[in-house]
């Protein structure tokens, strides 16, 4: 991994020495450009990402949501190495995933990301303790005893389940095995935690304790951190929330935090859509929906934006410009 990183850096360095632009996506820990993954089904070819473009940066907290079917999962297997993408660019933390040979695709999933699933069967092995279960990917990485167990108590600390270490996952709440699982997910230290609706089997107070856990790895051991969610109190608390639609990459909502005069702080989201690289934007169906938009819409270059209006008989006139 190391090699490919500094292979990539490397790449880098050459193309600014030669005064060109930076790649796209140069900076960014976690980079999707233009990736496309197809399946094929009993001869039928189904096109779970078309052409999606994805930039998260290091230690940034993102949620990622969207309808069934519209690729948030695919995206998510593909950025954990557990599914290879068809074609287009896919890197994190320096790996590229295209390119993986199936010994470096494992050490990537142990090393360099961690994976919280919904299922807490499939975070936690049922016949192991919370520590022991936290101890286990340390053990493959070589780690010894002593660093284990101390890390391990630590870890679970750090998620709120301290008291639960000698407890089986059976003899845990759901949200206790969740917590415990994000602590098992960065027992390595990885750059990455990706977790797929990690709240989703959970009432609202118990998704809020997984979320602080979340929030608590984000901020105190620096991890990237990806979330598929359905839950909008997990998608209002991120950095940013990127919805995906359809396979691309459809709107952001960015949250910054500002304060008044009087130092008093208020977090303010503001709604955009994405520009893909191709120039593709996707517009929200309930402002489509409001103004009946569908099959093509008419444009206008205005001094300052571009103007989009619906193109049918009764539909709103289209203001005059004033230089008309």
């Amino acid at each position: 991994m190391t090699q490919e990183t500094e292979t990539v850096d490397l790449a880098e360095l050459e193309r600014r020495a030669a005064g060109q632009a930076p790649a796209y996506g140069a900076d960014a820990h976690i980079v999707c450009d233009n990736l496309v993954r197809i399946y094929k089904t009993e001869g039928v070819e189904v096109v779970a990402l078309q052409g999606l473009d994805l930039l998260v940066e290091q230690s940034e907290m993102v949620a990622i949501v969207g309808a069934s079917g519209s690729g948030k999962s695919t995206l998510l297997n593909i950025l954990s190495g557990h599914d290879v993408p068809t074609a287009g660019v896919a890197r994190v933390a320096g790996a590229d995933l295209l390119s993986l040979s199936a010994r470096q695709r494992l050490r990537f999933r142990r090393e360099l990301v961690g994976f919280v699933w919904q299922q807490a069967t499939r975070n936690l092995l049922p016949y192991l303790t919370a520590a022991q279960n936290v101890e286990l990917p340390m053990r493959f990485s070589g780690a010894k005893s002593r660093v284990r167990r101390a890390r391990a108590a630590e870890l679970l600390e750090l998620m709120g389940v301290g008291d639960c270490a000698g407890r089986l996952p059976k003899e845990m709440a759901g949200g206790e095995q969740q917590r415990t699982a994000i602590a098992v997910a960065v027992a390595n230290s990885p750059q990455v935690l990706l977790a797929d609706e990690p709240t989703g089997e959970l009432d609202t107070a118990t998704s809020a304790e997984v979320f602080a856990a979340l929030r608590g790895a984000n901020r105190e051991l620096g991890v990237t951190a990806v979330i598929v969610t359905h839950d909008p109190q997990v998608a209002r608390e991120v950095d940013r929330t990127i919805g995906i639609r359809d396979g691309r990459t459809s709107s952001e909502v960015v949250r910054r935090t500002l304060r008044d005069e009087a130092g008093r702080e208020q977090i303010v989201a503001e709604e955009y859509a994405v520009l893909d690289r191709a120039g593709r934007l996707q517009l929200p169906r309930a402002f489509t929906g409001e103004l009946g938009m569908k099959d093509r819409v008419r444009l206008a270059l205005e001094t300052d934006h571009i103007g989009v209006w619906p193109d049918h008989a009764g539909g709103r006139d289209r203001p005059e410009r004033d230089d008309d």
